[in-house]
């Protein structure tokens, strides 16, 4: 397969101060598909005031989840983990055209999961946002998205860790379809 450059994005839209279970949990669920699908992990607001490498340690001591967070330190030392603020205006060029994964997109900027596969195996890379918390993200991000997924093609809302698993999953497995035949 080629160097595809695929960021599952995470915006914390709980406590911005505080940090809750809920937090590193995520993080530690995360990591396993972000590695088993070829996926970078890009976490944005969430509340740790820490470098990368000491979030990894934290983790890896909070958790039994994703191997106790082994799965983030093979991101990390892979490169594939960027921790930061949400940008108020462009995300980092690198992560490519972002893509708001919604059960409501707006259809002026919806596109099919499919597009999105064929697009990626033409080297395009894509930054998926997802929003952990009751809130989903924060609706002046969907103005920032030139897409919008609905990983299920049929308006249902998921929780965020089964959307975690879901969008990683689901476009890995078109793209392999894709690949094969070729």
């Amino acid at each position: 397969m080629k160097h595809l450059m695929l960021t599952l994005g995470i915006v914390n839209t709980y406590d911005k101060i505080k940090v809750l279970d809920a937090h590193y949990r995520a993080i530690a669920r995360a990591a396993p598909i972000c590695h088993a699908f070829g996926f970078h992990l890009a976490l944005y607001d969430f509340p740790f005031k820490m470098t990368a490498e000491e979030l990894v340690a934290y983790v890896m001591e909070k958790t039994t989840i994703g191997e106790s967070g082994s799965y983030l330190k093979i991101l990390y030392e892979k490169n594939h983990l960027s921790v930061s603020d949400l940008p108020k205006k462009g995300f980092a060029s690198q992560f490519g055209e972002i893509v708001i994964t919604t059960s409501k997109p707006d259809l002026k900027r919806q596109v099919l999961p499919i597009k999105i596969a064929e697009e990626a195996l033409r080297n395009r890379s894509f930054l998926f946002l997802v929003g952990l918390g009751h809130k989903g993200l924060p609706k002046e991000l969907f103005e920032r998205g030139k897409y919008h997924l609905d990983i299920t093609c049929k308006g249902l809302s998921l929780e965020t860790c089964t959307a975690i698993g879901a969008i990683p999953a689901h476009l890995s497995g078109l793209m392999a379809n894709l690949e094969a035949k070729k």
